[in-house]
């Protein structure tokens, strides 16, 4: 029996083969993990729909295979006879005795025909057009490749890395990006910080300002909805969720991931943290399930965390924004007539100009900036915000 790639959801149409859990020859159980495959979402095992014993793998690491493609080949028990059987069939020829006899006086192999008339069955004419193909001459072998050079290093496009590229090739190519950014003092944002760190400390949970942001992402969505919707391009609609999913991008050895927060404005904010803890240990060392990478709403990227000041992210398509997060540092600025020292960051946002206008989306970035800045909204209940 053929294993196939089965489709996971999520409108997932290919995976690459990561690795094996099992070897040819080897007896599985069934729903045993056969094997480990890298989606555009997220690295997930596939078991094997029957119990028997593997007969062949047909892929390999590294292979890209489609979502219907045979993997491997497992014989169940008692099932050996009738796969022989149905081998034979697979080789047996359609064609009537002229063809045969034309085959012959041609040389023509009818194993390699494919037949055109009913029931796939070889025709004259399809020996004749394959009689003409043999007497082409062969094209001339390619050039041999260029033996690499000591200055240069070719790396195969893989895993995360090949994903990437083709999640932001397309982000790209379908979505036009506008850009915006604002300066925000998280001085206070901050103090408060500091003074919940040791109770989270104390529950286990490492407090950062991600965590207020994503809380405060949560919140200013609710009274900006087009932030957290998609364009559904086919039936000409904008898709408004009622859920607040914030994805978090995560920088791992191979490249980016991006799981969510689910329902992260029904959270509280040690909870989000935790949850933000969790998922990035779990990026790095690559066991995200596909519920975790999967129905993001919004994401958050946090550039600041590795050191830059400003740049613009790209939009983790088919959502409708993307806030970029850098470095907040302590800079002198004007304070009531005084210069005073504040931490002081910047907020970028990357948004969909298809059906998000530029004024929209700032002021969302604005009612975003009057939250961090004064972290006590952050914390207040939705009804004080009717």
């Amino acid at each position: 029996m053929e294993v196939r790639l089965p489709d996971i959801g999520e409108g997932l149409t290919e995976g690459e083969i990561v690795e094996w859990l099992v070897k040819e020859g080897d007896k599985v159980k069934q729903f045993q993990p056969l094997v480990k495959v890298l989606t555009a979402k997220a690295t997930v095992e596939i078991p094997s729909p029957y119990e028997g014993t593997v007969v062949k793998l047909l892929a390999k690491p590294g292979d890209v295979v489609k979502v219907g493609q045979a993997i491997a080949v497992i014989e169940k028990e008692g099932a050996g006879l009738v796969e022989e059987r149905h081998e034979e069939r697979r080789e047996l020829v359609r064609a009537p005795p002229r063809v045969r006899k034309l085959a012959r006086e041609l040389g023509v192999d009818l194993a390699k025909v494919k037949g055109t008339g009913p029931g796939g069955t070889i025709t004259e004419a399809d020996v004749m057009r394959a009689a003409e193909e043999a007497r082409k001459p062969e094209a001339k072998p390619p050039p041999p490749a260029e033996k690499p050079s000591d200055r240069e290093e070719r790396v195969p496009l893989r895993g995360i890395k090949r994903l990437m590229a083709l999640k932001m090739a397309e982000a790209k190519a379908k979505v036009p990006h506008a850009y915006i950014a604002e300066e925000v003092d998280f001085t206070e944002l901050v103090k408060l910080r500091e003074s919940l760190k040791e109770e989270a400390e104390r529950r286990g949970v490492k407090l950062t300002l991600l965590a207020f942001i994503v809380k405060a992402a949560a919140k200013a969505l609710k009274s900006y909805p087009l932030m957290n919707a998609s364009l559904d391009e086919a039936r000409g609609e904008i898709v408004i969720k009622k859920y607040y999913n914030i994805g978090i991008a995560v920088d791992v050895e191979d490249g980016l991931v991006v799981p969510n927060v689910k329902e992260a404005d029904k959270k509280g904010l040690f909870q989000i943290a935790r949850e933000i803890q969790e998922l990035a240990q779990k990026a790095r060392e690559g066991r995200l399930s596909l519920e975790e990478v999967s129905n993001g709403t919004f994401s958050i990227t946090n550039i600041g965390s590795i050191g830059t000041v400003f740049g613009m992210a790209v939009i983790n398509y088919p959502e409708a924004a993307i806030l970029g997060v850098h470095k907040v540092q302590e800079l002198p600025r004007v304070v009531d007539g005084e210069i005073k020292p504040r931490k002081v960051g910047i907020l970028s946002l990357s948004f969909d100009h298809r059906f998000i206008e530029g004024a929209y989306a700032t002021r969302f970035l604005l009612h975003l900036k009057r939250l961090l800045e004064n972290p006590v909204l952050i914390m207040a209940p939705e009804e004080e915000f009717q």
